[in-house]
Parts: C-alpha cells; sequence; structure tokens
C-alpha cells in the first residue's frame, strides 16, 4: 500500500520525562553523545518524551497520529551505531502502548542517510524488493520531520529538521502485519558468522546465560527460547554431517540465494555478518533471512566521486564477499548451491533489477528527495553538488551488471583468506596463511610481501610462487610494517586476504600490520580486530 513518491510532515514537541523511564533528559543531550558513549559509561541510552503529530506543511491534521494532544505520547532516542557519531542523527520514536499506532506500527524509525548522497538508496532498495516472492521487504516513507524543543534550553519553537526516511521496524508486530508467526524467533544481526559461539550464545535457562554477551552477536528480538537456534548451529558446524543435510533441514534456500544474490546485485557488501534478522516460526525447523538496513547499496558511482578508497576490495565483490561465513563457506563448495545462487542472480537481474524498473524508482525519488537534500538543514551536510548528485543517480541502474560482472568474476579466482599473525623464531620471522579454495581445483600459488608502508612503495622483503601458506623471512628491527599475501590459481586469477588496515579515507583490503616491538616481540594492529 506504500506510495513510493509521497511525503509524510511530522511534528515532534520533545520534554523532559521522568527518571523511571530514563526520559527526564534535555534534547541537547540526546543529540550530543553516540551509542559508544553509552557503552563506554556503561549506562542506558538517555531518552525524552514527546508528542508526534502527523500532518502536512500546514501543521498537524485532524483523524491522524496526535492531533490535539497536549500530553506526551511517545519516547524518543536516537538509533545507529556509527551514524550517532554523526552531527545529524537518526531518530526512534516509539509510540506509548495505549497511544495507538501510526500505520500499524508502534516503532517508527526515522532515518537520515548521512552517508550517502542521494538520501534514498534505502527506499529504493525495499521498494525492489516488495515484487520478489523469495524476499521479505519493509514499508517506507519519506518524512519530513519538524522538533519544537521544550526541554531546557530549548527554543520552544518548531524547527526544520530536513528530510528522513522511515523504514517499519523489524518485530513482532512487523511479522503479524506481514502474515508470518509473531510468536517466532526472530533474531537480529548484530555480528555473526554462524560460527557457535559457546561463550556467548547458550540457553536463557542456563545459568550462566548473559543476554548482554548474548546480544553482542544476535539481538533477540521474539520467542527466548535459543533452543532451535542452537540446534541449528551446531549442525552447521558440525562437519561429520553432510552439509547439504543441514542446509536441507534448516534453511529454506531460495530465500538465501535470493538474499544473497539481491545483495550481491546492488554492491551491498555489508551484509556478510550483519544487516539482516533471522526468523523462524514455532514448530517449523526452517530459518529465514529478513534483509535491514541497505543505504551501502549501489554506492560504487559515489565512491569515486568522493574519493574514497572503495569499501567493496577485490574479495568484497560476488560469492567472496561471504566466505568468511562458516554456512556460506560450507555450502557454497558445493556446485549445486553455487548454481542455485547463479540461478537467483540471473533471474534477479532479469525480472526484478531491471535498468528500466530501477529508473523508474529513481525517476519518481529524485523531484521528492532532492529539493530537500539542497535546502537547509540538509544543504549543510550534502556530501555530492547538485550536478554530482544527478550523476551518481543516473549511474544507479548500471551498477546493477557492473556488479554481476564482479560476481562472474568472484567464481572464477581463489577465495580469500586470513593472514596469521607473524611470529619470531630465532633470527627468523614465520608468516603464514590459511590455504585458498578454488571452485575449479586450479593449483595455487603465493606471492608475499613486507613493506615499511601500507602503499607497499617500500618493499623490504619478499617471496614469490609459494605454493605452500607459509615461509620464513629475515627478523626485523623494531618499527611498525605491513604484509600483503595474493594467492593466484593456475588461470592467473589473483584474491587477496581477508585482512585490511584501516586509514582515514577507508581501508586498505588484503594487508595486515603488525609492529615489531623493542623486546622482539609482535602485536597486531588493534584496529583490524575492530
Amino acid at each position: 500500500d506504500d506510495d513510493e513518491d509521497s511525503l509524510v510532515t511530522m511534528y515532534l514537541t520533545v520534554r523532559e520525562g521522568n527518571s523511571a523511564e530514563n526520559t527526564d533528559h534535555t534534547w541537547t543531550e540526546i543529540n550530543t553523545y553516540s551509542k559508544y558513549w553509552y557503552e563506554e559509561q556503561n549506562i542506558p541510552q538517555y531518552a525524552v518524551e514527546g508528542i508526534l503529530q502527523i500532518g502536512d506543511e500546514n501543521g498537524p491534521l485532524p483523524g491522524e497520529v496526535g492531533y490535539g494532544l497536549k500530553v506526551p505520547n511517545a519516547i524518543i532516542k536516537i538509533r545507529g551505531q556509527t551514524s550517532t557519531r554523526r552531527e545529524q542523527k537518526n531518530y526512534k520514536i516509539e509510540l506509548k502502548e495505549e497511544s495507538g499506532e501510526w500505520r500499524g506500527q508502534q516503532t517508527i524509525n526515522l532515518n537520515k542517510h548521512v552517508s550517502e548522497g542521494l538520501r534514498f538508496k534505502n527506499k529504493l532498495a525495499y521498494d525492489l524488493m516488495k515484487d520478489i516472492p523469495q524476499m521479505m521487504s519493509a514499508r517506507t516513507q519519506f518524512v519530513h520531520l519538524y522538533v519544537k524543543d521544550e526541554t531546557s534550553g530549548g527554543s520552544g519553537e518548531f524547527e526544520d529538521y530536513g528530510l528522513f526516511t522511515q523504514v517499519e521496524q523489524v518485530n513482532k508486530r512487523y511479522l503479524r502485519t506481514h502474515g508470518l508467526d509473531n510468536n517466532g524467533h526472530l533474531y537480529k544481526i548484530e555480528f555473526f558468522e554462524f560460527y557457535r559461539y559457546e561463550d556467548a550464545l547458550k540457553l536463557a535457562t542456563d545459568p550462566s546465560y548473559d543476554l548482554t554477551v548474548f546480544e553482542d552477536y544476535l539481538e533477540v528480538k521474539g520467542d527466548e527460547d535459543h533452543s532451535k537456534l542452537l540446534s541449528m548451529l551446531d549442525d552447521v558446524n558440525n562437519y561429520s554431517i553432510p552439509i547439504e543435510e543441514t542446509v536441507e533441514k534448516w534453511f529454506d534456500t531460495e530465500n538465501l540465494f535470493y538474499w544473497m544474490g539481491f545483495h550481491i546485485l546492488i554492491g551491498n557488501a555489508d551484509t556478510n555478518a550483519r544487516n539482516y534478522y533471522l526468523y523462524s516460526p514455532l514448530n517449523v525447523d526452517k530459518f529465514y533471512i529478513i534483509s535491514w538496513d541497505n543505504d551501502g547499496a549501489f554506492a560504487t558511482q559515489e565512491d569515486l566521486i568522493n574519493g574514497d578508497i572503495p569499501e567493496h576490495g577485490s574479495w568484497q565483490m560476488g560469492i567472496s564477499n561471504y566466505w568468511g561465513n562458516v554456512l556460506y563457506q560450507r555450502m557454497f563448495k558445493v556446485d549445486k548451491y553455487r548454481e542455485g545462487l547463479t540461478k537467483a542472480i540471473e533471474d534477479l537481474r532479469a525480472q526484478y533489477l531491471t535498468e528500466e524498473k530501477i529508473n523508474s524508482l529513481v525517476s519518481l525519488y529524485r523531484p521528492v528527495v532532492k529539493p530537500y537534500v539542497y535546502s537547509m538543514p540538509d544543504l549543510m551536510y550534502a556530501p555530492l553538488t547538485s550536478e554530482q548528485y544527478d550523476v551518481v543517480a543516473d549511474a544507479l541502474a548500471g551498477s546493477i551488471e557492473e556488479n554481476y560482472q564482479g560476481d562472474l568474476e568472484s567464481l572464477q579466482r581463489p577465495m580469500p583468506f586470513y593472514i596469521g599473525t607473524p611470529a619470531v623464531s630465532g633470527n627468523k620471522l614465520l608468516i603464514n596463511w590459511e590455504t585458498a579454495y578454488d571452485f575449479d581445483s586450479e593449483n595455487i600459488t603465493y606471492d608475499v610481501e613486507l613493506s615499511s608502508d601500507y602503499l607497499f612503495q617500500n618493499i623490504i622483503q619478499s617471496e614469490r610462487g609459494l605454493r605452500i601458506p607459509e615461509t620464513e623471512m629475515e627478523q626485523l628491527p623494531p618499527g611498525q610494517y605491513f604484509v600483503r599475501v595474493t594467492a593466484t590459481n593456475e588461470s592467473g586469477k589473483s584474491q587477496t586476504a581477508f585482512d585490511y588496515y584501516v586509514i582515514d579515507e577507508g581501508k586498505v583490503y588484503g594487508t595486515k600490520c603488525f609492529y615489531v616491538l623493542e623486546d622482539g616481540t609482535i602485536e597486531e594492529d588493534y584496529r583490524e580486530l575492530l
């Protein structure tokens, strides 16, 4: 029932509330601190009370949520993780239980998407999903937000906060609204690669169960009986059980293939270990994947314009992007599963992600969104010029073919691997790495380079054409160093390691940074571990 190019105006009046609900804070406080600050302080996130009203540019409208209210009907926090460090915030508005719903929703997520210049890529992805039977989408809505700050130091007048995209929260209400089992199991992926994680993932009845630790990997949004999840993970990590048996028991392969194929084609690389939900109905073994947070999609052209190092290192294109995940790695070593993914990608490319379809949606969004992007207050934070905006928007449809070719290329390369932390043995430096996997079982050789800079302009030592995943080099004096390992198969196709080095402009892929300390011991660069 969504109207893709419509815009809803929301009016939010914020007030200091009470300590019991942790809403006795100012709007300035809410917008000052990032999620990381709350974690460092080990305190609950601050919130405020508010009156949410729905209307148009002339004000709140009769018959809509909040019309005529004088007392708060909502609690408001900032939302997101990395985005909470930015000047413009995303907001989560929770309507109070007795205040009813807005379009069947009580949790209203308002996303600013400050890291992407078009401000509509997330909505584009959800609108494209709606036509794909093997996927589950979510309702979205462009929102123009006004905020009146009545907390201490506030102006007491409505101020223009610009454009947001509202995205339906995936929760029990979402499951019921979409015809799914709202009593089922639902987990939001925080960081999860289908390993067993025995120290964290336990039954709620286990005396050592710690929900906070559990939710470092999976945030619990549904039934709290984790026995099905743990049984599935036991099977995934049990190499004595054929992976075909595990996959057919626990997963809907069509859903999995189309979900992965969709994100490969739109270039949403940040889906290999997060940004989705796992859902399973009660009394059914199958787990299904529901997408979440797609604003990293269609990024190539904008990265080029901004001069950023693209997030798409060679291993982040196609199937190799998912190789660090134990389930997907085991699955896609099986021919029929690779073929199933390829068929899904071909179908998506031919039917659902065509240039005509994408361009038609872009033509709806652009006249609605662009005027807000280049008006105050959003103009202050626009990462693209008006001319660049059009260049990026016009290039979106063509990126599907680029990502498709990247996937075909990934099937011909060796799969990525991890470099071990170098070690000292006598007067030698030992370097080892995992064996790279090749779908065609071609022989693989490795090139190893040591450098004092991450651009490898000053190579200190190197070895080429190695056939085993280890080598010895001369011990190094104290200092910072970088090691790069490249795997090449008989067809001449190469692949880098999973490791990367973090710089201000992004990540340098395929490179591990380490330090030789004064006492000769070695420490790995901590930023790779974050």
